[in-house]
């Protein structure tokens, strides 16, 4: 293991770590253990996709969300059934196919066979699941591809049949007329949910028309349009039954005209013009004749625009004034033109005045690709968009054209085809929403939604609000809704399965679509001898993902027992924009299937936006392809930077590429690197000891070091938070808690404890229990972490397993088998996640560790103020704290003191008591001013003076009695004021900060005296010296020797390494670093640069150990001496050679020396080492 490379490629590691799974079948095998242990089952619905286009963030978003929670599950004790289901009906697919086969018009499907069109979309619809099972997999999601469902499958098409034949045997199906937004490109009907996707700013016409009363020769009604098309449809004029309205005569056209008293500047926009407008400007424009309210209008007749309609069977009622408070005076003239087959007001308002009925057929000459009609003579074969400008010209030749105008307002596109929509009256066939509307408000109640907001704002609006739903669609390509009627309606029956439609028609079929059922009759029971038919229409798509919690399992005609027992679901996730489309219609079909709701738990993620805060749009390519970022960072940090974003809290994300990058700069990489510096120093531990490095949770828990206290009471407290936070589906609160871990671990424990775990601090035993504590934190973390971010977790886990005992179970199967357990298993997705240990929990040691952190971070701040080197040492430092506990003093004075000073290279720490502080500190109040304006009012200024102007010790009284009386009014110290503490020692050798809540100072004494610059040196000489051990490659356990050489005449650094050599000796294994001019001749030179040290430049030698000789040896003897490792003969006392035929004996101490240090020593020749 000591090969790991110092930086790991994450995204070939996950590839790797894919083509495992894949091999070993580990998903298979993570759900196989679990139901071999019976798990309590956890149900989850995954909302079916679209097959016809490409997954992007929003899909990798909602997968990642949905992957975390069902992980989550699985390694909490559940038992998680995750298959993959794809959307396949519906309008996406047919107006590929429409665009594909150059279709404009429903009769041209028809011409070509319904069974050729149906079977052209069925060989579209699955054209991307390969790429989508690419894409799914290696951003690391477990689902069940192979065990799919698809809406198109007659086992899910036969339970949708299903769920419609509970809703028609309730009562809860009729037909009738809805005005619906409608595609004219498509031909169909859209919900309003769809309608709500693609809106954009457009110039329409904007006209004001007259329409003359008839009996009230030359005044005229003026009503004001956006839809100059809609016109030839008018059948009504509504006003406000209490507005004020005005008969004016226009004076400059010398016209009639009666209007909205309110609306006048639409006749004469100069009103408008605050600056241009004067009130004694109306005589020249206009003079008023009469006054009524709006309901004296009501039941007057008027000439209409075009005689379409003048005439035709049911129009008895037409042309009349109606009233309905819909109508504004806001804008337009306060009287607006009624065409019920194209506004639902206008429906809604000629149906509740008579001037239709239901089942009537309505004036509607437009078609369903938006083309006027026969009826329309004058613009008949045109599309209704653009045949504005003509029917405009056709009214100026009636002298009924008041105004012209554009109008810029924003208005609904299709969101598959991009054009734009008309509102249309079609007939439909509607479940009865309103009346079961209180049972799905009650049910909602019943349901836990992430953000809670949504669920009460968006969610409970659109409940309250409902409408009838129309779930009928006049396409070709869905699940058809099983309606068998007789021409005139009078008999109807509903089919529930397959099985029913054979015993009613004799046919038996595999295949449920429109070009199967549509050839079934089924005779006539009322009337022998006729037969009824199947309804033309289809089921809006939204309508078969609303039953997927029941077809995927072809409930109830299998699984009946599996549906209910894990019905409602215990978790879906989906976006914001399916608080109307999925969200809402699993709630309106589970209530009236079983008045309970589909879900109990439920994550609304927002939306992923492009950089620049635009919508991700494929045409201007504003945003990074998804497989090229996890090819360059890994899908674990795309998984954690959209989790770690206000994303999951429904918000939305302006994606940014350099977001995942910093994952892997802020998480990942300092997590391997506390992994590698964990191995490599086990490793060198065994190599020292000469033991095999077991894990031991017992000489953890016996450890009393201070920061190996606080690292596992912080491991348990995030065990706790993470099980308390994912059991309330709190996402965004989770991935936070665990980035701050890592920076816990890695930038305070591992440093404060590197030279521990290197085994450079005594003994064997203490490296080795901070090891078995690094050990335990990262194999902990590592199960913790699994299920957010599944491929680094596996990467360290295969690693870890191998220092278990039960590694060695996992031979022979043993890996895949029950009882899954650290070491045995053979992924660390099989494992059961940590659970909290209540014993190892310790707030003590968290708040004092907090509080080392504070004075550390805040001392390197005051070392930058006065730019002191860290390099530096600093005399001490001295720490004020605003009520700190005994426990947090107690430690700092203690067991962390050491710690601190080391970090901040102070020689002493002073921590002043409370008593003292005054001699230190100043406690500052001031007014909070968000609370206090409004109590104080004109007062606060009185306040402010008098509040910052009190003494030290009568700030600290304030607060001790929480707060004081001013001018009659109590302030409280907890709420209403803002206390601070001020650095306020004299004396120009203190630099001091303080955090900005005021409850902590820090100051240093920034005191330079020759012992603290010659440290300082000192340090600078120890880093020089390591960046050349580091360039030779040398490891921790590889002896060197040091020398350096000053320039002439300079002994800068020599005099610092004798003020410190014991700083020497602890650091480089008793190596002292001395001057060149004492170095063997003999010596090998390992690495040498040069070196600024004080000022000055010095070069620095590291050379391999080597024997040292007395001065004047014979060349012979140095020779040999040259050729001895000190190693090999620091136990011999003397050495025998032959030197030119004659022997000697060297004695060590006298002739030779262990190294060059033990040499000056002896012979005083440097008397400072």
């Amino acid at each position: 293991m000591a090969n790991l490379p110092p930086t790991l490629d994450f995204a070939k590691t996950e590839e790797d770590i894919c083509a495992k799974w894949a091999a070993e079948e580990t998903f298979k095998k993570q759900d196989a253990l679990s139901i071999d242990r019976g798990d309590e089952e956890f149900t989850f619905y995954d909302g079916p996709p679209f097959a016809t286009g490409l997954p992007h963030y929003g899909h990798i978003l909602a997968g990642t969300i949905k992957d975390v929670v069902t992980r989550y599950a699985c390694q909490t004790g559940h038992h998680v059934s995750r298959r993959a289901g794809w959307d396949c009906h519906g309008l996406p697919v047919e107006y590929e196919i429409d665009q594909k086969l150059n279709i404009t018009h429903r009769d041209q499907v028809l011409a070509m066979g319904v069974d050729k069109y149906n079977d052209t979309c069925r060989g579209i619809v699955m054209r991307y699941t390969k790429e989508w099972e690419r894409t799914v997999t290696r951003l690391g999601r477990w689902i069940d591809f192979e065990n799919d469902y698809k809406t198109m499958d007659p086992t899910f098409m036969e339970s949708v049949w299903w769920v419609f034949k509970e809703l028609f045997k309730k009562n809860l199906v009729y037909q009738g007329y809805k005005v619906m937004p409608f595609s004219t490109a498509c031909g169909t009907p859209l919900s309003n949910f769809e309608a709500g996707l693609n809106y954009k700013d457009v110039k329409d016409p904007a006209v004001v028309v007259s329409f003359p009363i008839v009996g009230e020769e030359g005044v005229s009604f003026v009503a004001w349009t956006t839809t100059p098309w809609t016109l030839p449809s008018n059948i009504a004029l509504c006003v406000h039954p209490t507005l004020e309205y005005l008969k004016i005569l226009d004076k400059k056209a010398d016209k009639r005209y009666i209007i909205a008293k309110a609306r006048l500047a639409q006749l004469f926009p100069i009103m408008n013009s605050k600056k241009k407008w004067k009130p004694k400007m109306a005589d020249e424009l206009y003079a008023i004749e009469a006054t009524y309210e709006g309901k004296d209008l009501v039941g007057k007749k008027y000439t209409p625009m075009f005689d379409y309609f003048v005439g035709t069977e049911g129009s008895e009622q037409y042309f009349q004034v109606l009233s309905d408070k819909y109508v504004t005076d806001d804008a337009g003239t306060g009287i607006v033109h009624q065409a019920p087959a194209f506004g639902e007001d206008d429906y809604r308002v000629c149906l509740k005045h008579g001037v239709i009925y239901k089942g009537q057929d309505l004036p509607c000459p437009v078609d369903s690709n938006g083309i006027f009609t026969d009826e329309v003579t004058d613009v008949k074969g045109v599309h209704v968009k653009k045949a504005d400008e003509a029917l405009i010209a056709l009214i100026k030749q009636k002298s009924r054209l008041v105004s012209k105008d554009q109008l810029e307002h924003s208005y609904p596109f299709c969101w598959r085809s991009d054009t734009p929509l008309i509102y249309k009256a079609v007939p439909s066939w509607f479940i009865k929403v309103e009346e079961i509307r209180d049972k799905v408000v009650e049910n909602n109640k019943q349901t836990y939604w992430v953000p809670n907001q949504v669920k009460e704002g968006r969610f409970h609006s659109w409940l309250v609000d409902a409408r009838d739903w129309a779930v009928s669609r006049n396409r070709f390509w869905g699940t058809p809704i099983p309606l068998w009627c007789s021409e005139d309606m009078e008999e109807v029956i509903c089919i529930g399965s397959v099985e029913e439609l054979y015993e009613l028609s004799g046919v038996r079929v595999t295949d449920l679509h429109k070009d199967i059922v549509d050839e079934i009759t089924i005779p006539s029971k009322k009337n022998p001898g006729t037969v009824l038919r199947r309804v033309d229409e289809v089921f809006d798509c939204w309508f078969e993902s609303g039953s997927m919690p029941y077809a995927q399992m072809h409930y109830p005609f299998e699984n009946k027992e599996k549906f209910e027992k894990g019905f409602p679901a215990d978790f879906i996730a989906e976006g914001l924009d399916q608080t109307r489309g999925w969200f809402y219609t699993l709630m309106v079909l589970s209530t009236a299937l079983f008045d309970k709701p589909a879900f109990k738990n439920l994550i609304v993620n927002g939306l992923v936006l492009a950089s620049d805060g635009k919508k991700m749009s494929k045409r201007l390519k504003n945003y990074p392809d998804p497989m090229l970022v996890i090819s360059k960072y890994g899908a674990d940090a795309l998984r954690m930077y959209l989790i770690n974003s206000p994303v999951v809290r429904a918000e939305s994300l302006k994606f940014q590429e350099s977001g995942v990058l910093g994952v892997v700069k802020e998480v990942f990489l300092p997590l391997y690197n506390a992994f590698r510096f964990f191995v490599q120093n086990m490793e060198r531990w065994e190599s020292n000891s000469g033991s095999n490095f077991v894990p031991s949770t017992d000489k953890v828990r016996a450890t009393t070091n201070p920061t190996d206290v606080w690292i596992s009471a912080a491991t348990q407290g995030l065990i706790k938070f993470v099980h308390e936070e994912m059991t309330a589906y709190r996402l965004y609160t989770v991935m936070p808690a665990l980035v701050s871990f890592v920076t816990q671990l890695t930038n305070w424990y591992v440093r404060l404890n590197r030279d521990r775990l290197k085994g450079l601090e005594g003994e064997l035993d203490e490296s080795e229990t901070g090891l078995q504590v690094l050990y335990l934190v990262l194999l902990d973390v590592t199960i913790l972490m699994a299920p957010f971010t599944p491929f680094i977790t596996e990467y360290f886990y295969q690693h870890l397993r191998k220092f278990q005992p039960s590694y060695a179970l996992a031979k022979d199967g043993g890996g895949t088998s029950n009882p899954v357990m650290p070491g045995k298993s053979d992924s660390v997705h099989f494992l059961t996640l940590p659970a909290y240990d209540e014993s190892r929990l310790n707030q003590n040691a968290v708040e004092a560790m907090l509080a080392l952190q504070v004075i550390v971070e805040n001392g390197r701040n005051v070392r930058e103020k006065r730019k002191i080197s860290l390099r530096t040492p600093i005399k001490s430092i001295t720490v004020i704290m605003r009520n700190p506990s005994a426990n947090v003093v107690d430690s700092l004075n203690g067991p962390l003191k050491s710690y601190i000073l080391s970090e901040l290279n102070a020689w002493d720490l002073v921590i002043v008591p409370e008593e003292e502080e005054h001699e230190w500190v100043t406690l500052a109040l001031t007014p909070n001013f968000n609370i206090l304006g409004r109590k104080l009012g004109k007062k606060i200024k009185d306040f402010k003076t008098f509040v910052t102007s009190m003494s030290h010790a009568d700030a600290v009284a304030c607060l001790e009695n929480g707060g004081l009386d001013f001018e009659g009014l109590t302030i409280s110290a907890k709420d209403e004021l803002v206390s601070k503490l001020a650095f306020s020692r004299e004396g120009d050798q203190w630099e001091s900060t303080s955090t900005p809540e005021g409850d902590f100072v820090v100051a240093i004494d920034c005191t330079q005296d020759e012992a603290i610059l010659s440290a300082g040196r000192s340090r600078e000489l120890i880093n020089a010296i390591q960046q050349l051990r580091k360039a030779a490659g040398l490891d921790l356990s590889d002896k060197v020797e040091v020398f350096f050489e000053e320039s002439a005449g300079m002994n800068v650094v020599e005099t610092s390494v004798s003020s410190n050599v014991n700083v020497f000796e602890a650091k480089f294994q008793g190596a002292v670093p001395v001057p060149k001019k004492f170095a063997p001749s003999w010596s090998v030179v390992l690495r040498s640069d040069t070196a600024e040290i004080g000022g000055s430049k010095v070069e620095v030698s590291i050379c391999r150990p080597a024997v040292a000789g007395k001065d004047g040896l014979d060349d012979g003897v140095g020779y040999f001496l040259s050729t001895l490792e000190p190693s090999n003969v620091v136990d011999q006392s003397t050495l025998s050679i032959t030197v030119d035929g004659k022997e000697i004996t060297l004695k060590q101490g006298e002739d030779f020396w262990i190294n060059t240090v033990a040499k000056l020593r002896a012979t005083k020749a440097l008397s400072w080492v």
